[in-house]
């Protein structure tokens, strides 16, 4: 592995953090916005106190289980505390900007809707730096939220107060030092929180630098929801951003008109109106993709920072759910790569650790010996493993070389004629593709491999009488396969976890597999065989 020497810290920020325990399923990937310059200085102090009550809710929040391997959550609080002895933990609720608070519906109906999933987001939160005691130092503290929770049990403020804390650490993630900015260039990312019980809630924050007139630092909005469409929150950011500008006053309307509205079906559309001064009354359109699967997944950057083939070597790595890191600069491209090598195993969803930036205070989890898909900066590339174990691809745009190192079969994987059928629909790309454009091309060139591989897996899946749980014959579905090579692939596929909870949830559904895009392109290529084996007889 080639040695880089390590430059000054640069500002890292994480899109999303967690393991997931193998019960748990999800649809959602997640983004991260390319980030356009890293502004920010941030120095580590040698001697720094007690964030070890933060640490452990980030952690937790992060979704780090208890039984995720020997120690798994003791050795991360121990080790946060360990690089970051020190500093009180400083939250607050107070509001300097003196804001009112816009009225919230009536009780009942709020947490009807809610529940029901309708509400676009759950919180709005802005997290600004202030100084500490001494002076010297920066910490993130919440000085909004919208809404304010009242009227809560006491165990659930607590749980409240311990998911507010964690956000300030997402949102502001990059270390200890702060040095005020003239100039900053707005950003957005995100991350995802995940519970005890396994519920997640989705962090999207823009950072931004306020208004006034020399050095300061800037600030962070943030919006919690159940809801997963980058799209539309990215929108929702630039209307944000654009009425901070104006003042901190116009903001809080926009966002109680947002959170009154009904979150819109796959291919529809809500307006949103709001009064700017000087411009009136403005109605915002927010139209959600009608390919909603695909709605936070942006495949361009994976496909400018690598050729084809190269994608293909990465995808029949994480197939087999190996440990993967990616090197790169941009903390925007670590994001988006990781986001869509992670989308181009739908229907199948990656089950293993998932940290599209890892902080260099968490560099150890590249020491894990579980499978993870990783985003890690080109300059902590001194400190990962030398080991050949792992696939280490580096997709910066002054790269010497794509794979830093590999185990040197990824290229055997995948069965050759389905590999070739990948290649050749890949060509099909657009020169100039919009995003939907792309996103098509690439997710049918994927999921048809799936299609031809598993995609017979229901005729395996036998139900016994009413309310019994459905069994997959596993020896049975891989015999069945023609292709001796194709075989060979699936006998190592269906031994892996996400084809495990795949099967596991077929199994519990009492009427047959789920309808969804998947099922919809299996009977769409069933059919296809039937009609090429008529003609066939015909001729």
């Amino acid at each position: 592995m080639d040695q880089l020497t390590p430059n000054s810290r640069r500002s890292f920020s994480f899109s999303s953090l967690r393991i997931k325990r193998r019960h748990n399923s999800e649809d959602e990937v997640g983004f991260a916005g390319r980030r356009a310059q890293r502004p920010f200085s941030s120095a580590r102090e040698a001697s720094r106190k007690g964030e070890q009550t933060r640490a452990n809710e980030a952690v937790r929040h992060s979704g780090l289980p208890a039984d995720g391997g020997p120690g798994a959550l003791q050795r991360f609080s121990n080790m946060w505390a360990t690089l970051r002895k020190g500093r009180r933990d400083k939250v607050t609720d107070a509001d300097p900007l003196n804001l009112p608070h816009p009225a919230e519906p009536d009780n009942a109906a709020r947490i009807h809707r809610y529940a029901s999933g309708q509400y676009f987001f759950e919180y709005l939160v802005v997290v600004s730096l202030k100084k500490n005691k001494d002076g010297n130092n920066y910490e993130p503290q919440i000085s909004y939220q919208f809404p304010k929770r009242d009227g809560m049990a006491r165990s659930q403020m607590e749980e409240e107060e311990k998911m507010l804390k964690a956000i300030t650490l997402f949102c502001f993630p990059e270390g200890i030092n702060w040095a005020p900015l003239t100039e900053y260039h707005s950003e957005t990312f995100s991350f995802v929180l995940t519970e005890v019980d396994g519920s997640r809630r989705n962090g999207y924050c823009r950072r931004l630098l306020p208004g006034g007139r020399g050095a300061r630092p800037p600030e962070a909005f943030c919006i919690i929801s159940t809801l997963a469409c980058f799209g539309l929150f990215s929108k929702i950011f630039d209307e944000v951003e654009k009425r901070r500008q104006i003042s901190m006053a116009m903001i809080y309307p926009f966002m109680q008109k947002l959170r009154e509205a009904s979150f819109p079906a796959p291919g529809h559309t809500v307006e949103i109106k709001s009064f700017i001064p000087e411009s009136g009354t403005e109605i915002i359109s927010l139209t959600r993709p009608l390919d909603s699967w695909l709605e936070h997944v942006d495949f361009a950057t994976l496909f400018s920072c690598l050729t084809d083939d190269e994608v293909l070597l990465v995808f029949a790595a994480a197939v087999l759910e190996r440990r993967i890191i990616f090197i790169a600069d941009e903390l925007g491209t670590l994001s988006q790569v990781i986001h869509a090598v992670a989308a181009l195993l739908y229907p199948f969803t990656w089950q293993h650790t998932f940290i599209s930036i890892v902080p260099e205070i968490l560099i150890d989890v590249v020491m894990a010996p579980t499978p993870y898909l990783l985003g890690v900066q080109r300059r902590l590339l001194e400190l990962l493993p030398e080991q050949s174990d792992l696939l280490v691809v580096d997709v910066s745009e002054d790269k010497e070389k794509t794979f830093i190192v590999s185990i040197g079969d990824e290229g055997s994987i995948l069965p050759p004629k389905l590999q070739a059928e990948i290649l050749e629909a890949l060509q099909n790309k657009p020169k100039a593709p919009t995003a939907e454009e792309l996103n098509r091309v690439v997710s049918e060139a994927f999921l048809q491999f799936f299609v031809k591989t598993v995609g017979h897996y229901a005729s395996f899946v036998k139900y016994g009488g009413a309310g019994d749980q459905g069994e997959f014959e596993k020896r049975k579905f891989y015999k069945a396969i023609d292709s001796k090579t194709t075989r060979h692939f699936v006998k190592k596929f269906i031994q892996s976890q996400m084809f495990d909870l795949f099967i596991q949830e077929v199994e519990q559904q009492q009427h047959g597999p789920q309808q969804g895009v998947f099922h919809r392109k299996i009977l769409e290529h069933q059919e296809r065989k039937r009609e090429k084996k008529h003609s066939s007889h015909r001729k």
